[in-house]
């Protein structure tokens, strides 16, 4: 007889030996009793964690005291500089973000560019003023950095807001400005001329700038809409100077000579930055030589006129391009020029190329003001609307006032002495 083969048992059958279950001796707690702390277990990264510690810190928004080691250079430290070459900047702040395993070098905010979070009374009591008319300002659309400075005066008189007609929707999209943009904006508030002249009566500014979005939906670009805006600040406030910060109207300058023949003191329309850099940085429907047409136009349009133009620097634009840009402006007679840094709204705009130091706009303005620019505001923060930049040319259209209110007394008296004899 064959003898019997072993059988061999499968270890993953079912007819395995299960293992032994281990039971754990239950203890049931006193109500009493306090249990032990738990360490918590550590949460999975997520796509949202890596791309908010990538981003900005709490820190770049809020304005600290600047140390000695980088801290701007002062007034002093410039005029001490014999030679045309700016002084030296401290290096740019950077910082390591985001998870361990994929750390990115980014640039902090320099500390000049640092500045503080709206709080005062009269901050909020202008936005409650503004919220009841249903106004916009393009301080708040813009996400301009000086709002705290140009809205926090002591009292309302002190403050300057730049009140954005046409409302907040802009038919153009350049890639430096955060406005919102639609081909189709909302139909213009037939009320808002009335409700921005006493809005602004009621606040009893000496000085406002007005500006609006572009509204190529429109066949006049809005331009009788802001032309009316203005007769009314004037009829309701005759002593209120008033600038217009205006679009460029498909470059129809029968528009342009509407609204400066309308009442206005300064007219103002930004080129925004070098020629060479136009097509990049703003809408293709803009150009460099269509809005010096508008400026040219716009000096023409009355005795007295005062043109003004802005431009940010830090786009990538050369020294070269600067200076014949500033020869292009002078030829058509613009009176004043801003020199400003261009910040990033968000991560879907152009991103900065270059972040300009105060020595550098300082070394623009002197440049600016030895061209034959009546005045010239530079600096990191300074924006198209600014305050210092606004007292300076309200105290010149008065003193031209009174120069030729003086002249209008002398001719009356000297007819009235020739008619006598």
């Amino acid at each position: 007889m064959a003898s019997k083969a072993p059988r061999l048992r499968c270890l993953f059958s079912s007819h395995a030996t299960p293992a032994p279950i281990i039971r754990q001796p239950f203890s049931r707690p006193f109500a009493t009793e306090v249990p032990d702390p738990q360490t918590p277990s550590r949460r999975p990264t997520t796509t949202f964690r890596d791309r908010l510690n990538v981003g900005p810190s709490f820190d770049d928004f809020v304005a600290s005291p600047p140390s000695a080691e980088t801290s701007a250079p002062t007034s002093s430290d410039l005029a001490s500089s014999t030679d045309d070459t700016p002084t030296s900047a401290p290096p740019l702040r950077t910082a390591l973000v985001g998870p361990a395993n994929r750390k990115r070098q980014i640039t902090r905010l320099p500390t000049w560019l640092q500045t503080p979070i709206p709080t005062s009374p009269n901050y909020k009591r202008i936005k409650s003023d503004l919220r009841g008319l249903n106004l916009h300002t393009v301080c708040e659309e813009a996400r301009c950095p000086n709002i705290n400075d140009c809205w926090g005066g002591s009292d309302k008189s002190a403050a300057t807001a730049t009140i954005m007609l046409m409302g907040d929707t802009c038919t153009r999209g350049c890639r430096f400005c955060s406005v919102k943009t639609s081909r189709a904006p909302p139909p213009l508030d037939p009320h808002e001329p009335e409700h921005t002249a006493e809005a602004l009566k009621r606040w009893g500014l000496g000085y406002v700038v007005l500006t609006s979005v572009d509204r190529d939906d429109l066949a006049d670009g809005g331009a009788h809409h802001f032309a009316e805006t203005i007769r009314k600040i004037k009829d309701k406030a005759p002593g209120m100077l008033v600038e217009a910060l205006t679009g460029d109207y498909a470059g129809d300058l029968e528009m342009v000579d509407l609204v400066a023949e309308s009442g206005l003191d300064v007219y103002a329309h930004n080129v925004e930055t070098v020629e060479a850099l136009t097509p990049v940085v703003r809408d293709r429907r803009a150009g460099f030589r269509q809005s010096l047409r508008v400026l040219e136009r716009a000096k023409g349009a009355g005795e007295g006129m005062i043109t003004k133009t802005s431009v940010m620097l830090g786009l990538g634009e050369t020294e070269d391009q600067l200076w014949e840009m500033l020869r292009e402006l002078r030829k058509v007679g613009t009176d004043v020029v801003t020199f400003g840094q261009y910040m990033q709204p968000t991560k879907r705009h152009m991103p900065v190329d270059t972040y300009v130091t105060p020595a550098v706009f300082e070394m623009w303005r002197q440049r600016a003001l030895d061209m034959g620019f009546l005045y010239c505001a530079s600096g990191p923060l300074v924006r198209s609307s600014y305050k210092a930049g606004e007292a300076f040319i309200e105290n010149v259209i008065k003193k031209r006032k009174g120069r030729r209110d003086v002249t209008m007394v002398d001719d009356v008296r000297r007819i009235s002495h020739d008619a006598s004899v």
